[in-house]
Formats: C-alpha cells, sequence, structure tokens
C-alpha cells in the first residue's frame, strides 16, 4: 500500500501542498489540463525551484487575470462537478471544499449554504485545492499521516480585519489536530492548508514504518529568518497487513480509592466507548501504594471518557496525549464446532500466516451451556479455523 507522510515543521498552505506534490512525481501539466477544465479565466500553474534557508524545494505560483469575485460554496462545487477531473479528484476536492465552508460558516454565525468565500475562494485557492486533490490521486496515495501542525504567532490581515494567528477558519479546521509549539511570527498555516490536513490525513503522529520512495519539498511564499518555510512530502510503501493510527492515552494516577470504585469505573469506560482500560500497581507520595489508570481511546471520545474519570475517582487531573500504533488487518470470523458457532476475529499476518482468536463471550457461553472446562473450547474452536478449507 501506497502511504504518505507530510512533515510540517513550517505549517502548511495549498500552494506548498501543491508543490511538495509536484515535487515528489505528480506531473504538472495533468494537474494543469484538470485546472483548465474548471473554466477559471487565464488560470495556469509555474513551478520552479528555489531555495530556502539553503535548501531546495519547488514553488509554485498561480497567475491568473485578475477578479473580484465572492464566491458561494455551491459556485465551487457546480465548477468541479462539470469539469474533467476523474470521480475520485472530484470527491476529494468537494469534501475539501464543503469543510472550508462549514468552518466558514461557524465562525461567521451564518449557513454553509449563505456564507460567502473570500481568499479561499480565489482563483490560487481553487487551483491549490484542486491541483492537490489531482495530485494525491495522481501518486497514488491509500493513506496519508501528517505530524503536529504549527500555526504560526502573531496576527494576520484578512478580509474581515486584523485577527490572531490562527485565523478563525483555521482554528476551527484544526479541531482535534496536533499543533506544534512555534514562535515563529508568522502564519505558518492558512485554511486553504489546514482544510486540506484536516479531510485528506487518517492519523497524525511520527513518520509510520515505511519504504521510502521518493520525497518532495514545497516552498512557501515567505522567507522565514529562523528555519526554511518548507513542506515535506515522503512518499512509500508499507506492510498492507499492517495498518497504523492514532488514538489517545488518558492516565491519572489514584491512591484514595477503593478496588470497587476503580472496577466499575473501568467499566463506565469501556461502556462508553474506550478501546482499553487498564491499572499498574505504582507508589505514590508519601509511601502510599496507587493504581495509574490508564484509557485508550480515539480523540472523538477523549471529552466524554475525562468526564467519566473526574465524575467517578477523586482524581484532580488527567495526563493524556496522543500515540500512533500499529495494528495488524483484522476480519470478522466464524468456524463450527461440535457445541455450534463461536464467532472470532481473523488477525492477517505481516510476515507470518493469518491467525485466529475465538471470542470470549462465545466460548463462555458455551462452557456454561455444556459443563465444559474454557480451555477445551478454545482450542476445539482454533482446531476447528485450522480445519477450515483456506481460499
Amino acid at each position: 500500500m501506497r502511504i504518505a507522510y507530510l512533515d510540517c515543521m513550517s505549517g502548511v498552505s495549498g500552494d506548498m501542498m501543491l508543490g511538495a506534490l509536484i515535487d515528489a512525481g505528480a506531473d504538472l501539466a495533468t494537474i494543469q489540463s484538470g485546472i483548465d477544465s474548471l473554466g477559471l479565466p487565464g488560470c495556469r500553474l509555474e513551478a520552479q525551484e528555489v531555495k530556502k534557508k539553503g535548501f531546495r524545494a519547488l514553488k509554485v505560483n498561480v497567475i491568473h487575470e485578475p477578479e473580484h469575485k465572492h464566491r458561494h460554496l455551491h459556485h465551487i462545487t457546480a465548477m468541479i462537478d462539470a469539469s474533467r477531473l476523474s470521480p475520485p479528484q472530484k470527491d476529494l476536492a468537494t469534501r475539501i471544499f464543503t469543510r472550508l465552508g462549514e468552518a466558514e460558516a461557524k465562525v461567521h454565525g451564518t449557513t454553509i449554504q449563505k456564507v460567502h468565500f473570500h481568499e479561499v475562494g480565489a482563483v490560487d485557492s481553487i487551483a491549490d485545492v484542486v491541483g492537490s486533490a489531482i495530485g494525491l490521486d495522481l501518486l497514488g496515495v491509500a493513506r496519508l499521516v501528517c505530524s503536529p501542525v504549527p500555526t504560526g504567532e502573531g496576527f494576520v490581515e484578512i478580509a474581515h480585519g486584523r485577527v490572531s494567528i490562527p485565523a478563525p477558519a483555521t482554528a476551527e479546521l484544526l479541531q482535534g489536530v496536533p499543533i506544534a509549539p512555534t514562535t515563529v511570527q508568522a502564519e505558518l498555516t492558512t485554511p486553504t492548508g489546514a482544510a486540506i490536513v484536516s479531510t485528506v490525513t487518517e492519523s497524525f503522529g511520527p513518520l509510520p514504518a515505511m519504504r521510502i520512495e521518493r520525497i518532495g519539498y514545497g516552498a512557501g511564499a515567505r522567507d522565514l529568518e529562523t528555519q526554511a518555510n518548507l513542506l515535506r512530502l515522503i512518499v512509500g510503501q508499507t506492510d498492507g497487513a499492517v495498518e497504523s493510527d492514532q488514538v489517545w492515552i488518558l492516565e491519572t494516577n489514584l491512591d484514595d480509592v477503593s478496588g470497587e470504585v476503580i472496577g466499575h469505573t473501568t467499566g463506565r469506560l469501556m461502556d462508553a466507548g474506550a478501546l482499553d482500560v487498564y491499572t499498574t500497581a505504582i507508589q505514590m507520595k508519601k509511601n502510599r501504594p496507587g493504581v495509574m489508570l490508564s484509557v485508550i481511546c480515539q480523540a472523538d471520545d477523549v471529552p466524554r471518557l475525562e468526564d467519566i474519570l473526574f465524575r467517578e475517582t477523586t482524581t484532580l487531573g488527567i495526563r493524556r496525549w496522543p500515540a500512533s500504533r500499529r495494528k495488524l488487518q483484522r476480519e470478522a470470523c466464524r468456524v463450527e464446532t461440535p457445541w455450534g458457532p463461536i464467532a472470532g476475529k481473523l488477525a492477517m499476518g505481516a510476515s507470518s500466516a493469518a491467525r485466529f482468536s475465538p471470542e470470549y463471550e462465545d466460548c463462555r457461553r458455551v462452557a456454561d451451556e455444556h459443563q465444559l472446562p474454557l480451555a477445551d473450547v478454545y482450542e476445539a474452536a482454533r482446531y476447528a479455523y485450522r480445519q477450515q478449507p483456506k481460499t
């Protein structure tokens, strides 16, 4: 499977993304042809190599006739629908602009149908978004991982006046995205860049395991004083049997609650969507034995699970951080045993044969119904899987 990693040391913008994609091998002429089919007047892409703090990169400029239009979302989606883009390219470009529309509508207190696109509805932003959608499709990227994203510091002038960085729409688009600390006094991540990243990225974290095939560098317009204004795109292949994603870890130390409370809290957390909950025996201050309660969960579940920890325990604070994980592909599997069907999961081995794991609840039920040792039911289920014809 082809995978790509966005290294956003200096943030991300639409032109940086487009430059990195073309530098990594996406064909400029094909991208230009797709943009031509949008019907934008006199719009063309110019790509040139530049140096940023001594590092080469590709800078893409969008050249177009002057215009003074404020487009609505339906104007842009109509252009995309009528274009010669492939269905996957149309779908991705539309999803990016829809995210932009949702963010702008929320910021301005209106509906997505009524919101006016200002900077992000200009020709250059449309070309950046559509060009990026085409470029990702041309590179055949099935999965994209991104580093934490720096936004920059200070202020920026937009159509509505002077605002703090990150700009309001950028902040909306980056909800749930890990933000990297920075002291750079400039807008490093634009609404267009934030919309692209938040739409196409599957997980955020460090560089995933891959065999690197190519690397592209996209240059931003600014020359930063302290660092190179570059976006690095690393493209490679990864074992299709191994998947990666991002989860969140929540932890709290407890030394004044009973085992009953911890057991009850663990059950509540699992019922509320935690992927896993576990405890670790620890030694706390004043030589008190304690328990560290740890929760693994998805980003959307963090607030709800933290509420449970605060409500059900005596904790005064919760540590949390994102973590990347690698996992084998899994699929549901059912086997027939002498006592009836038993469900399980089949893990696709990265370098070995698939592995079948019977479901505990099914095995426990069979063991109780037939007065059998649980271990015997497990072994019978595994034996039944081994006897199944393999396709």
